[in-house]
Order: C-alpha cells, then structure tokens, then sequence
C-alpha cells in the first residue's frame, strides 16, 4: 500500500482539530479534514499545516462527514484510508497496528479498548457499560460481534472503500459499516488500540440518550 490517507471528521472542534493535525504532520500519509459545517471555518486553525482541506456547507453528521473523505480519497488513488476522531482521542502510534492488519489481509481493520485490560482502564465507567449495550445492538442488527462498537479508529483498504456507501449521515454510520461489511463479505480485524480520555472529549462525546436516537435510526433503516 503506497497511498494511505488519514481522514479526519470535524466539527466545531476549534484549536484541538490544530493540534490533532499538527501530530501527524511527520507520517509519509495524506490528510484529509473533512469540515463537517463548522461554525468558524476550520481552514482558520490549519493555516501553515499540510492537509487536504474539504468542507461541508451544512452539517450533515459523522457519517456523511466520513463518507466525503472516503469519496476523495478514492478520487485521489488511496490504498487505503484510515479513520481518526479530531478530538485527540486518538494515539498515532496505533496506526502501524492498523496497516500491518490490512497487509495480513483484513479489508476493515477495527480499534478495541477491550482486547487489552490496560486500555480498559482508561474507559469511563459508565461507558463502558454503553458500549457493551452498543455491542448487543450492532450484534443484532448486522450478525458482526464485536468486543467494542462505535469505535471510530478504523482502517479500510480499497476493496472496503469501493464497497461501502454510508447513508446513515449521523452516529448510526458505526452500525451500517458494518452491515455493509458483512453484505460486501469484507474480512475484518479488530486491534487493541489506547484512547485517551480528555476533558475536552468526554465533554464533546456521545451522551447516553443518544444512544436512543441512533437505535430510532436503526430501525426506521430497518423497516424503510
């Protein structure tokens, strides 16, 4: 794989998406900041920085975010792309794991914070019991167990990203990729990944009455 591209989602995130973007500055990939509506234009915080830089007019959510980086990325030749949150949550130095996963033959390689007991430690309590009932839900409606769910560090080589085309704009994009990774029979992987949990990010992530919301969408994509 000789292309790889980094694809960032943002929204509102201010100087932190600067400081994301400005740590993996140093690796030989492409970048790619998908602007997801933003109040203030993000080119603002990336000025100087080596990125692509696209943007929606509106907000659209993650998920459409997402799928624009992946449209480009494919536009512009990648091997494979690489999903990486804008709030820092993210560790670089988990990207290798990621690749090598693709070079043994995943299509869709996938982060845990449950393979290994010092990334669960890191885990807020009462996410993690979030995320095991998110666990059960992506279960039952796509027939893909996981050990995590709604992770969002992801790696896809071209096969997945020619196969996959999200419709589920917002947070239920993390259950229809992998409907559609089991549709396209895409090989998939998980890999221990560290997140690191910030004021900032708990602040800005996912509270539990979305959880509501995202299963409403999942069954309205059921039943039309």
């Amino acid at each position: 794989m000789d292309s790889i591209f980094i694809v960032i989602p943002s929204y509102n995130e201010g100087e932190v998406l600067r400081d994301t973007v400005s740590s993996l500055q140093s690796l030989p990939y492409e970048i790619v900041v998908v602007d997801d509506g933003s109040k203030v234009d993000s080119r603002l915080m990336l000025a100087g920085l080596r990125v692509h830089y696209l943007r929606h007019p509106l907000n659209l959510g993650q998920g459409a975010a997402l799928q624009t980086g992946m449209d480009y990325a494919l536009e512009k030749g990648a091997d494979a792309v690489i999903h990486f949150d804008a709030d820092g949550q993210h560790d670089l130095n988990d990207i290798p794991t990621f690749l090598n996963a693709l070079e043994n033959g995943a299509d869709v390689v996938l982060g845990s914070r449950f393979l290994r007991a010092s990334d669960l430690e890191h885990v807020p309590k009462g996410k993690r019991l979030l995320l095991r009932g998110a666990k059960i839900i992506n279960g039952i409606f796509t027939g893909i167990w996981l050990t995590d769910a709604h992770n969002g560090f992801r790696a896809l080589n071209r096969k997945a990203l020619e196969a996959i085309d999200l419709t589920e704009n917002r947070m239920a994009h993390a259950t229809e990729i992998l409907s559609l990774i089991k549709a396209a029979k895409l090989k998939v992987q998980e890999v221990p990944v560290t997140i690191r949990y910030t004021e900032y990010s708990q602040a800005k992530g996912q509270k539990w009455t979305n959880s509501i919301n995202i299963l409403i969408d999942l069954i309205l994509s059921k039943l039309f």
